[in-house]
């Protein structure tokens, strides 16, 4: 099989669910990660005189929206994204602009003017990738320690002194396309879901990665809660309503008796409270972005509330499908917005999550694939365009679509053997040549779409 050949790494479910906050994985927990790891290296040479970070490309262009600039200050003061209180975020980052210093590392005080240190490239690019960060530390006595990162989405980083710690894990059951996926699961006589729990084995015991899955599952679930409970404005200058709380409230009004149409609010609803949590900054798990953070807990919230006799074991079983499936975007096309405009994100989201729920319903690993291919077929071309860089309009509402449409692949998929014209191999290539395809400014600048004709209208 020549699977193996074509990961660049061993992937597990915890590369692809992250539980950090918002409001973007890839300009937010990615860079966030990558200040960590940059001012780690720094303080083990010495104290360093003076810290300078270059944000580039997208990160350059819609940073100050997606709080990349935020994200940058708190990661040099040592703070991970699935540490940090988001609470404690806003008061550093006052401190932090108010005295002109820093703790770095948590360690060591430094000097540090984000007027000055913290520099935003506009249109420049740097050639590996469109999410890009540079970190200097100068020192008294030593030569300069210079390091260049990438955010590849997901909250994933790479960059010359990164280092994978799976790089060299061997998978039992490693697969490079769907296409191999599906030869395994036919001659294994295993699920999509229990080929993936056998590789995680790989990387920890079986117990462990139960832990980790209901964990994600909680978080997902407790950001549905948050959202649905908080009103008021999101933050960064649009005046954005929030509106989930409300939403709720009139959709329980209405009392018990649920009809189709009322199935399709609460599925939109959960999707918008968790965007609408996640572009206030707040407590959400990459699925696999922030940017699309709501599709998978709305589809997991509605096979556990409208799907008779759904389980615990169901959404265990939802998820590790889903894995199985971001897995292969990710190794073969990208889950960066930067890169593939938002069919990278709510589409990949849409895709895992029609084969997550299709998986939990005992859909079979041909329709579990179907499922996956229509979720992603119906999102080619879709663009990155959000208005003042902020992940709000129309990223928000874009998740509840993409939310019912998992739900909608599904049962198409369901109902049919397994058998279908379009692969799931050949839709993600097509993502991969439609996102190359696609002219930059649709690709999470916020130099066209609706970033530039709404704010003309």
């Amino acid at each position: 099989m020549t699977a193996a050949a074509k990961l660049p790494w061993a992937l597990s479910v915890t590369d692809l669910f992250t539980i950090g906050i918002g409001p973007s994985s890839s300009h937010t927990v990615g860079p966030m990660r990558a200040a960590v790891h940059f001012a780690e290296q720094a303080v083990a040479t010495a104290t360093p005189t003076r810290v300078i970070c270059q944000l580039y490309g997208s990160l350059a262009l819609t940073g100050k929206g997606h709080a990349t600039d935020t994200a940058v200050l708190v990661g040099l003061c040592g703070w991970l994204p699935d540490r940090v209180d988001p609470e404690a975020i806003a008061p550093l980052v006052t401190e932090i602009r108010a005295t002109q210093s820093l703790k770095l590392a948590g360690v060591s005080d430094i000097v540090f003017d984000p007027e000055i240190d913290l520099q935003f490239m506009m249109g420049e690019f740097l050639p590996e990738h469109s999410n890009g960060l540079r970190f200097e530390a100068h020192y008294a006595d030593n030569a300069p320690l210079i390091a260049t990162y990438f955010s590849i989405g997901g909250g994933a980083i790479t960059g010359d002194t990164v280092i994978n710690s799976s790089s060299n894990i061997a998978l039992p059951y490693a697969y490079g396309s769907g296409a191999d996926l599906l030869a395994i699961c036919h001659k294994e006589a295993l699920t999509i879901a229990e080929v993936v729990a056998r590789n995680e084995q790989a990387f920890r015991a079986e117990a462990e990665t139960h832990e980790f899955i209901d964990a994600v599952r909680t978080a997902m679930m407790a950001s549905i809660e948050r959202g649905c409970a908080i009103d008021g404005t999101l933050p960064g200058g649009l005046n954005v309503k929030r509106r989930a709380k409300a939403m709720r409230d009139t959709l329980i009004k209405r009392g018990p008796r649920i009809d189709p149409s009322q199935i399709f609010e609460w599925v939109s609803l959960y999707a918008l409270s968790v965007n609408e949590e996640n572009a206030a900054g707040g407590r959400v798990v990459t699925a696999p972005t922030n940017g699309a953070a709501g599709v998978l807990p709305a589809v997991i919230k509605y096979y556990e509330t409208f799907v008779p006799g759904a389980t615990a074991e169901g959404s265990r079983t939802l998820l590790m499908t889903a894995a199985a499936i971001g897995f292969l975007y990710k190794n073969n096309a990208s889950i960066s917005a930067a890169e593939m405009g938002c069919q990278g994100e709510v589409g990949v989201a849409c895709s895992m999550a029609a084969a997550g729920l299709c998986a939990a319903l005992g859909g079979t690993p041909g329709q579990i694939e179907n499922a996956a291919e229509i979720g992603m077929e119906h999102n080619l071309g879709l663009t990155c365009d959000p208005i003042g860089g902020l992940v709000q309009v129309p990223c928000i509402e874009r998740n509840t679509m993409g939310a019912i449409k998992a739900i909608n692949a599904t049962y198409l998929a369901l109902n049919g053997d397994g058998q279908h014209i379009v692969s799931l191999d050949a839709v993600i290539e097509t993502m991969r040549q439609t996102g190359e395809d696609m002219r930059s400014k649709y690709k999470e600048t916020s130099l066209g779409g609706l970033a530039v004709n709404v704010v003309e209208c």
